[in-house]
């Protein structure tokens, strides 16, 4: 049977993980040509090159990293995969020296993935043929494993994995331990794409030694074997590895002779100038017969081929001038930290964590989550502990007594590690699904994107109430505040030290953010009722917000009180005047204590009333000379650590 035919019997929706390395995106670009339910997944999809030049649309680039097993639940709940190709990886290359992630990717990643895998109709891993270590000269498949390398070892890891998965628990799954895969979207750096480059300039890249050999598989060959095996994994065969090798030695002599022919290279190789790896053997070849009688695969197309289809393939893909600039760019995923104030709000927090996880797959983006308990009642620390062990990315800080939500978004923001963080509060009122809204404004350049509430979903009364309160605040304010605009925002890592750097305690967060200036811009959401539990707000508190935001923006109070007493002034004259004038006209008039006692108690209260005014800026200043922390932090818990000692947090923090 044509690829095309297989391809289309595969059970679907496709999930490719490791979508932006070379052989997932092959995989990728080989579906697409006659599927559209394929979802290439990656850790870093909006920015990986492979996936940028192939153009794939944005509802088909999910964002996963399989380290934390929320993410990958996330999506598996969504999409409901039935066909899963597995081809992330790290440590295979020599640039790649973090042992530790080495491990986490390919065997805690697999475990997290495999784990999801409990309706699939076929899992396909990538696995190396590394794996063979020492035994590397034409093994079979029970060959035995003898690593010499981190990588190596990782990966046989995940292969007993596999194999207890698959004869025990019965998952359908393979894996693959994969040969010299070489051709299209290969990392330019690498030996077969150096050659290619450089041999139709009439080169030769810098070379190890020319007795070397290799087991060279044409990459488009190593694609349609992960496409069989999914087509005829069984409960017979599940949990097996297969060597996808072509079982031929090519040694680099000979492959630079390939080059010769191919290209008229006229100069000779220059051999021994380019440094071996630390787990390179001399020789490396494999023997695909299990690959053939269980699921009917072997190589078609032959070395020479394989490097004359590869030089075409650079030539119509305009290798140096799209491919070598895309790859050598370079790469960042952006990360979003989420800072929620928590108080009372134990039943919302595992919603809004889901709901949280669904948004960031959305975006394509690194999430870091920052829960503060502003020291609840109820049991938020329980809650949060127990997410916080699931999931890595989750950070949670429990105050020492209750310090309110601008303390509260502080305290997240001084430990935030993002490019941009989220201020959220924790009862659901403030919509995860708008960050999608805010990333897209903020990429736009802006770096203030807040939330504009157009309508509440609260009394007639309570709606006028606050329309009146922000359209006064902002004619009453020296600096031009947002109308309807609360704390829920995103704002810019830059933006974000010079609001953590700010030195008043009693902070009026929305008002500082104004007062900051930037690009800002605003975007438009009802905001809805709180989801869980009561309301801790109320008439007093809302009474109490706008005395914080009049008296830390605005001097109108004390304005009014000077204009006022100089009105008074000069009404007090002109009382004066009249009164003097009819005691002459008028000698007889009578004279009233009630007249008298109004006047007092009039005057009084105006009195009382520019004093209080004055009370409460002086209030502020006596806060702010105590020069008390804004916050205390009793406890907070990184990456399943839980840290109480004061100098631990500040060195956590610095």
């Amino acid at each position: 049977m044509s690829i095309e035919s297989d391809i289309l019997q595969l059970e679907g929706p496709i999930f490719v993980f490791g979508a932006s390395g070379f052989i997932g995106a092959n995989v990728v670009e080989t579906l697409r040509t006659y599927r559209s339910d394929v979802y290439a997944i990656s850790h870093n999809p909006k920015s990986a090159w492979r996936l940028k030049l192939m153009q794939v649309d944005d509802a088909h680039l999910l964002y996963c990293d399989i380290n934390y097993r929320s993410s990958i639940e996330t999506i598996f709940e969504l999409y409901q995969p039935k066909t899963v190709f597995n081809l992330s990886a790290y440590g295979a290359y020599s640039k790649q020296t973090n042992h530790a992630l080495t491990y986490q990717t390919n065997f805690i990643g697999t475990l997290n993935i495999l784990d999801a895998c409990q309706n699939i109709r076929a899992y396909i891993h990538a696995g190396s043929s590394s794996e063979y270590g020492l035994n590397c000269t034409n093994p079979d498949e029970e060959s035995a494993l003898i690593p010499n390398s981190h990588y190596a070892v990782s990966k046989i890891s995940s292969s007993y994995l596999i194999n207890y998965y698959g004869k025990f628990l019965k998952v359908p799954c393979l894996n693959f331990r994969l040969y010299s895969i070489y051709g299209p979207w290969e990392e330019p750096d690498r030996l077969v794409p150096r050659i290619v480059e450089l041999g139709r300039k009439g080169e030769y890249p810098p070379l190890v030694s020319p007795e070397t050999t290799r087991d060279f598989v044409y990459v488009l060959d190593c694609v349609h074997a992960f496409i069989k095996a999914a087509l005829n994994v069984n409960a017979t065969i599940a949990g097996n590895s297969y060597n996808i090798g072509s079982g031929i030695k090519t040694t680099l002599l000979e492959l630079t002779e390939i080059a010769q022919e191919q290209f008229g290279i006229a100069d000779k190789p220059n051999w021994g100038n380019m440094e071996a790896r630390n787990w390179d053997t001399k020789e490396w070849v494999g023997n695909h017969t299990r690959a053939l009688k269980d699921f009917g695969w072997k190589p078609k197309i032959a070395l020479r081929e394989g490097i004359s289809k590869y030089a075409d393939w650079q030539v119509k893909n305009q290798y140096e001038q799209a491919i070598l600039p895309a790859f050598h760019e370079p790469q960042k995923l952006l990360t979003i930290s989420a800072i929620i104030a928590c108080y009372k709000d134990a039943q919302a927090i595992p919603d809004m964590y889901n709901r949280l996880i669904k948004t960031y797959s959305k975006i394509g983006c690194n999430y870091e989550i920052i829960f503060v308990n502003d020291n609840s009642p109820d049991n938020t620390q329980q809650v949060l502990e127990e997410i916080c062990a699931k999931d890595a990315n989750v950070i949670a800080i429990k105050h020492s007594r209750n310090f309110g939500s601008q303390a509260a978004f502080s305290s997240g923001m001084e430990i935030s590690t993002g490019d941009a963080v989220v201020l959220m509060d924790g009862d659901l009122q403030d919509p995860p699904e708008l960050i999608e809204d805010f990333v897209v404004q903020w990429r736009a350049g802006y770096e203030v994107v807040f939330g504009r509430r157009i309508k509440r979903e609260a009394s007639i009364f309570m709606n006028f109430a606050y329309k009146a309160f922000y359209k006064v605040f902002s004619r009453m304010s020296y600096i031009a505040i947002p109308k309807d605009a609360g704390d829920f925002s995103l704002i810019d890592r830059k933006v974000v030290e010079h609001l953590i750097a700010l030195p008043e305690k009693e902070q009026f967060l929305r008002g500082l953010r104004a007062w900051l200036g930037f690009k800002q811009i605003g975007v438009d959401y009802v905001r809805p009722e709180r989801a869980y539990g009561v309301t801790t707000n109320n008439i007093w508190k809302n009474i109490w917000w706008a005395k914080k935001g009049i008296f830390s923006f605005s001097y109108a109070p004390l304005e009014i009180m000077s204009y006022g007493g100089m009105g008074l002034t000069i009404l007090s004259i002109f009382a004066i005047g009249i009164q003097t004038f009819m005691k002459f006209v008028h000698p007889d008039i009578p004279h009233g204590i009630s007249t008298i006692i109004v006047l007092i108690l009039f005057f009084g209260g105006i009195q009382l009333l520019a004093m209080s005014i004055i009370g409460e800026y002086l209030a502020k200043v006596l806060d702010e000379s105590k020069n008390r922390p804004k916050f205390i932090r009793d406890t907070v818990i990184l990456k399943g650590k839980k840290i109480e000692k004061n100098s631990e947090l500040n060195r956590l923090i610095h």
